[in-house]
């Protein structure tokens, strides 16, 4: 019996969607709920599972189409097994060999006989020059993500290479001269990318945008971590970060400065009563900003539990529509990635980001003397059109004097 797969409920206002990759091919067996096709929709990528076992019996879709919710993109052929085509199977077994080790031979294989590569992987896998075969995936049902081929080529570089000539001579072989040969590779972007180049050249045109910044001494936090980061993690199973320091200085200046946690709608402006503050994490096929709801209530732990969680789901490629929704407030950590000063961007239809960076000791003046602190520069990007210059300086200065002094986030202050 054939059972048609079709485009599931992709979120609130999302009504369609692109193939990412196709996780099945026609003849591939399939267990009843495991994924056989990954959508990108606007935010998210999204598997897609077979609600029957059987055999893939066709694809009515190809890898970069767009389909709409409740569009038929494949059928399986239920109750079907490969052992019934037990005729077949030794030339296709023979041929998915065949297939595989000229793959290998040209390093232009997307990856094993029943799985696709990304894009963003296969071109990895071209310019690193690696074998997929050899990777193991560390994504969403071990699919190879594109920093699983990044490490792998890393490992590669630090092996020897193997001698190209047979004499036992102690001298290394050398080097192949140049060919010169220059190469271009066109690949389609994401519609995850597209959104975001959409959505981030959108808030440049429509958002008066401006940025202030300030530096913050971090020895305080620092000082705070270290004398309790064990107990922290004894009692409560995770770590604690710098985050949670952040998202509830956050909070202060947010009750504080209520425009930085508002935004335009038409001629009116949206004040919100809560705090829902969107992280920015990176993710295989882009940055992506799940947001923590109800920060105002939520204590550090929670709040580390929440971006521990995100930053892990998101690597899988396994968060939700449900959790980028919403969102009154941006924190933005290029500091992991070693940035000492950005503007960010805000995130529409939100006013305001703060940008957080990398901690370097540099010398200040305390008291008349020179001394060397662990400072970080920190940014806040606002909506001009809603926020004035005043109460942005003063959310920020907020937000660094409890960060310098965190007694401030335990009264009030």
């Amino acid at each position: 019996m054939a059972t048609e797969i079709t485009v599931p409920a992709l979120g609130e206002s999302v009504t369609e969607g692109s193939i990412g990759e196709w996780l099945k091919q026609p003849g591939d067996a399939v267990a009843i709920d495991e994924p056989i096709a990954s959508l990108e929709t606007d935010k998210v990528a999204i598997d897609v599972p077979s609600p029957v076992a059987g055999v893939l019996s066709e694809h009515r879709a190809e890898v970069g189409d767009t389909v709409e919710v409740g569009a038929v993109i494949a059928v399986i052929e239920e109750g079907a097994t490969t052992a019934a085509t037990k005729g077949e199977e030794p030339a296709r077994e023979e041929a998915k060999r065949e297939e595989g080790e000229e793959a290998r031979s040209e390093q232009n294989d997307d990856a094993s006989a029943s799985a696709t590569l990304s894009p963003a992987v296969r071109r990895a896998v071209l310019e690193h020059g690696v074998d997929p075969s050899t990777i193991k995936g560390t994504g969403k049902g071990g699919r190879i993500t594109k920093e699983d081929v990044l490490e792998a080529a890393k490992n590669k570089g630090d092996a020897p290479a193997p001698s190209t000539s047979p004499a036992p001579s102690p001298a290394p072989a050398a080097a192949p001269a140049s060919t010169g040969e220059r190469r271009e590779e066109r690949v389609k972007m994401t519609r995850m990318r597209q959104t975001i180049a959409k959505r981030l050249k959108g808030a440049q045109d429509n958002a008066a945008l401006l940025t202030t910044f300030n530096d913050c001494d971090m020895s305080a936090v620092i000082e705070a971590r270290g004398k309790y980061k064990d107990l922290f993690a004894k009692k409560h199973d995770i770590r604690l970060g710098f985050m949670g320091f952040f998202a509830k200085a956050a909070c202060l200046a947010l009750k504080d400065v209520p425009a930085a946690n508002a935004y335009i709608e038409g001629d009116e402006i949206v004040y919100h009563d809560y705090v829902d503050i969107s992280v920015a994490v990176s993710a295989p096929n882009g940055l992506v900003v799940p947001v923590i709801r109800d920060c105002q209530d939520k204590g550090f732990a929670r709040i580390e539990k929440d971006i521990a969680d995100f930053g892990k789901r998101a690597k899988e490629g396994s968060l939700t529509m449900a959790d980028m929704q919403g969102g009154t407030f941006t924190i933005s950590n290029g500091g992991v990635f070693g940035s000492l000063m950005s503007t960010p961007i805000i995130n529409p239809p939100q006013s305001a980001v703060l940008g957080l960076h990398r901690i370097e000791d540099r010398p200040v003046v305390i008291d008349g003397e020179i001394v060397i602190r662990p400072m970080m520069y920190l940014a806040l990007s606002y909506d001009h059109r809603l926020i004035d210059g005043r109460e942005a300086v003063t959310a920020l200065k907020i937000i660094k004097d409890a960060i310098e002094d965190p007694t401030r986030m335990l009264i009030d202050l």
